[in-house]
């Protein structure tokens, strides 16, 4: 092959394919035009490896078509339009459709702490089995107040959101085997429970809760929403319905992810509130009462725009032009 004279006569339609796949629209005629050009310089350059392998055009080519066949995908960008759905419809929808799972999970999570905290306070015995009597001492008189405000403001939160937000994760990313998230929880509920019972015992049981609560009501919600459709994920294969497991998983896999990122700023806002409020100098009811109208905002989102989302449709799964092609089954 003479590489020079090959180059020569088909260097104007790599230009035209290069100009082609630059262009930000395309007409029916142009896009029939890039394909053709296209497969045709794909032709060209495995004739180039072949024959004559010079490495300076066969990374141009390489680069031409690699910049073709992005184009000819057409790879959508994300916009405000987009970004405005994910927040008023896809992850409502979410929330709303796997309620049941998070707010029967956050039900146990929160009977269970009760009972295990009424009976570490009325049990001095059961205490000493967790923590030795300095050491109450110690967390009741110092380490439990202390903690919210051994760090400034913004590195606290910073600290708060990112601890947080690995707990939903590891919620959400062992969801499918269901065992890690229970252990998680329990642990979980073991922490607050047995401290919760401690600072009763001793006296300071407005301290437990007038700390815990500004940010806790939130932050608990955000863990038991990642853990509830952790453990939805998990049942998408033990009991798929209809559906194949593996449909089934992909479609609650999918959902899932919407959560996770929702979480992000739900566990933002919460970090916000353990950072800045808890610690703060206001009184104890006004703490509390911003963790509640956080709790109650959060809510409204779920059911009011959950509500609207699903019936309109929406899963928060993704569009069917973006979803793989799955096998009809049988109802």
């Amino acid at each position: 092959m003479d590489l020079d004279a090959f180059v020569t006569a088909h260097y104007p339609e790599w230009e035209q394919l290069r100009a082609l796949s630059g262009r930000r629209t395309l007409s029916g005629a142009e896009a029939d035009e890039l394909l053709d050009l296209y497969q045709r310089a794909a032709t060209h350059l495995s004739l180039v490896r072949s024959a004559a392998p010079d490495p300076t055009v066969v990374q141009y080519l390489s680069t031409v078509l690699a910049k073709a066949r992005t184009a000819s995908l057409r790879r959508r960008t994300m916009t405000w339009s987009r970004l405005g759905d994910f927040a008023v419809r896809d992850l409502p929808a979410v929330l709303y459709r796997t309620r049941r799972w998070w707010i029967c999970t956050a039900l146990a999570n929160v009977v269970v702490a009760v009972v295990l905290g009424v009976w570490v306070a009325r049990n001095p015995a059961v205490q000493t089995s967790f923590i030795s009597p300095e050491a109450a001492q110690q967390l009741v008189n110092h380490d439990f107040r202390h903690y919210y405000s051994e760090y400034g403001g913004a590195d606290f939160a910073a600290r708060v959101w990112t601890n947080n937000a690995w707990v939903a994760a590891v919620c959400i990313a062992f969801g499918v085997l269901g065992f890690p998230i229970v252990w998680m929880l329990w642990n979980n509920v073991l922490n607050v429970g047995v401290q919760g019972g401690i600072m009763v015992s001793y006296g300071h049981g407005g301290d437990f809760f007038g700390l815990i609560l500004p940010h806790g009501i939130l932050e608990l919600t955000a863990v038991f929403v990642a853990a509830g459709c952790g453990l939805r994920l998990f049942w998408s294969w033990v009991e798929p319905g209809a559906r194949s497991r593996a449909d089934a998983m992909a479609h609650e896999g999918r959902s899932i992810v919407v959560v996770a990122l929702g979480l992000i700023g739900v566990l933002l806002v919460s970090g916000a509130i353990e950072a800045f409020v808890t610690p703060s100098s206001l009184p104890t009811w006004a703490r509390i009462g911003i963790g509640v109208l956080a709790e109650i905002a959060f809510l409204a989102y779920v059911f009011v725009l959950g509500r609207r989302a699903v019936a309109a449709g929406f899963t928060g799964d993704l569009r069917d032009a973006d979803q793989s092609a799955t096998r009809p089954v049988s109802a």
